[in-house]
């Protein structure tokens, strides 16, 4: 993660424009001071859900190292632990759970995306590799996060290591971000493709991630509680890294160890609804035909332990403590941030402008109307638990530098051909939304990265902007709405001082969605 903070000697090094001078040379020092300090809290936002302190937290051995302590249950170890695991995260996982058990893990098995390995290997981050003598199989595949055929033998070699557990025995499952395609297992006789086209239509209909879901789990030997099914009578303990939103644990990997709510009658429902039942294929037909109210014959899952073990929420405390450290007042506005980029956008510009008039008494109050469009924009964006109000009061009550934090996934309606990813495209256009709003004595600086070091097909986490940015893109020729009605952030990024906006941490081995950072420094 030390790699990441090459941007600011990068940033001192890129070429100036003399436009940019035009302000002062202690506006820029300012931001270039902000610009370090964003960087150490997303920094220790990340270092918070790494997967091997994480798995540490969860676990740990007695004195006697015969019993396995999973927050306040306990488990009988002499040589009957095995291991599955799948998502972006759990090698780190596997690897650390691994070097706690020793002699006691017997076998396992673990799903990755292709290519991680070699990331983490150039990297150098030995602690997310497996020794070279492993008792864990690894198994590479779902590429750019599709289901493929490497990810179908992965999952089928999980099965099989699952059902041959006896009562005896634990079960491991290491789940993260990314975890459902590379665990792809369609009943017989529906194939791989056969489930892919049938989701790839609902998708396009505009189904619902929960919709989608719903049929995953009714078509798939292993989720919705299926992988659960297999290992039983075993006991099974599940941890898990959350990349969604709320962390429900139902949701995340399309819950293999959690039971179904689901019945046959709501997937018909669903496919009634965006009018596919009459073209299901003949094997669909069969496997929807022969279930019962639960895809996966009447089972519970009481022999299950499931247990959240990274999650946003935890990043971004991590970063509140930092940035309270660094002496700002640090505020939590929401985990669960969510909804159309540009209405995430709007929010986060007009939120600086609000905030402007709160920390600098001199300056004229925002308007009624600015208020009031702030909180709709709230509403709109439908934020569970916005703590905007405490935010508010805060900047009134303390005059002094405040760090607003956030955390989820905004959405991106794809317009265009260009390069980009959610967090690019969010701080390009909260960088065009700042210019809208005069910002008067204060320094603001907008910081949006994804945890898992890699933001849409490229090579960036993301990137921080501020209100000089939209002079300093026209200082080089480069035209921001251009950009934006391409869906082209990653090229603007690029070509804006050589890069230097742009945030580089290299593949970090984990993934809690992404972190928003929001600084309000008055001068």
């Amino acid at each position: 993660m030390a790699a990441a903070l090459q941007v600011l000697p990068r940033l001192a090094r890129a070429p100036l424009h003399p436009l940019l001078w035009r302000g002062s040379v202690a506006r820029l020092a300012s931001s270039m001071a902000l610009a370090e300090q964003a960087w150490q809290l997303f920094e220790s936002a990340v270092g918070a859900v790494l997967p091997g302190p994480m798995l540490h937290r969860a676990l740990s051995l007695d004195p006697s190292g015969r019993q396995l302590k999973v927050r306040d249950r306990s488990f009988q170890l002499r040589q009957n632990v095995y291991l599955v695991g799948f998502g972006k995260a759990v090698m780190g996982m596997a690897a650390a759970a691994e070097e706690l058990l020793g002699q006691h893990l017997v076998q396992g098995v673990i799903s990755i995306p292709k290519g991680i390995r070699a990331a983490m290997e150039r990297a150098g981050k030995q602690e997310m590799l497996l020794k070279p003598h492993s008792r864990v199989q690894v198994f590479e595949g779902a590429e750019d996060n599709l289901p493929d055929r490497d990810a179908l033998r992965a999952a089928l070699t999980i099965r099989q290591l699952a059902e041959g557990l006896t009562a005896d025995d634990l079960l491991l499952v290491l789940i993260s971000g990314g975890g459902s395609a590379l665990l792809p297992a369609p009943i017989p006789p529906v194939t791989l493709e056969e489930k892919q086209t049938l989701t790839r239509l609902l998708a396009a209909r505009g189904a619902t991630i929960q919709e989608l879901n719903t049929i995953r789990k009714a078509l798939s030997q292993l989720k919705g509680g299926g992988l659960a099914q297999a290992a039983y009578p075993a006991q099974v303990v599940s941890l898990i890294l959350s990349d969604v939103v709320g962390d429900p644990v139902e949701v995340i990997a399309s819950g293999p160890t959690v039971a179904s709510s689901h019945s046959v009658q709501d997937c018909l429902h669903i496919l009634n609804r965006y009018g596919l039942r009459a073209a299901l294929p003949r094997s669909v037909k069969t496997v929807l035909s022969r279930a019962d109210s639960d895809p996966h014959g009447p089972h519970t899952c009481g022999h299950v332990l499931n247990v959240i073990i990274g999650s946003n929420v935890l990043a971004l405390a991590e970063a509140q403590r930092q940035a309270e450290a660094l002496g700002y007042q640090a505020v939590v506005l929401s985990a669960a941030m969510q909804g159309d980029v540009k209405s995430m956008a709007q929010f986060y510009g007009l939120l600086a402008h609000v905030a402007r008039t709160r920390l600098t008494p001199s300056m004229a109050g925002a308007s009624v109307e600015e208020d009031a469009q702030l909180h709709e924009l709230a509403a709109e964006l439908q934020i569970p638990d916005l703590r905007l109000e405490e935010a508010l009061e805060t900047m009134a009550r303390g005059r002094g530098p405040v760090c607003l934090l956030a955390g989820g996934e905004p959405t991106v309606q794809l317009q265009g051909s260009g390069r980009g990813g959610r967090n690019q495209e969010l701080a390009l256009r909260v960088g065009a939304e700042l210019r809208r709003w005069p910002l008067g004595q204060i320094d603001v600086l907008f910081l949006s990265g994804g945890t898992d070091g890699q933001d849409g097909p490229t090579e960036a986490a993301g990137a921080w902007v501020t209100p000089e940015l939209a002079s300093q893109a026209a200082a080089e020729g480069l035209d921001m709405a251009t950009f934006l009605a391409h869906n082209d952030s990653h090229t603007f990024f690029c070509r804006l001082q050589g890069g230097a906006h742009l945030l580089h941490t290299g593949m970090t081995g984990t993934n809690v969605m992404d972190t928003h950072l929001l600084f309000l420094r008055p001068r």
